[in-house]
């Protein structure tokens, strides 16, 4: 079973861009779900929101 959320390190080695860059991704994505009133966690974020919106799927499906 995968982690719920994901930290800064592993937004940088799937999407390969630096931390600063990371961070800001991250930030992103959690101002979108607090939108939708959804709690967020500084300086994670959420796995399946994340792949939703990279990949277009709710899962990593081992493109990464």
């Amino acid at each position: 079973m995968s982690k719920m959320f994901m930290n800064v390190k592993e937004v940088m080695e799937i999407l390969e861009v630096s931390e600063s860059y990371a961070y800001k991704l991250m930030k992103r994505l959690n101002r979108e779900l607090q939108a939708m009133g959804c709690q967020t966690i500084a300086g994670k974020v959420d796995r399946k929101y994340f792949y939703e919106q990279f990949y277009g799927t709710r899962s990593n499906d081992g493109r990464n």
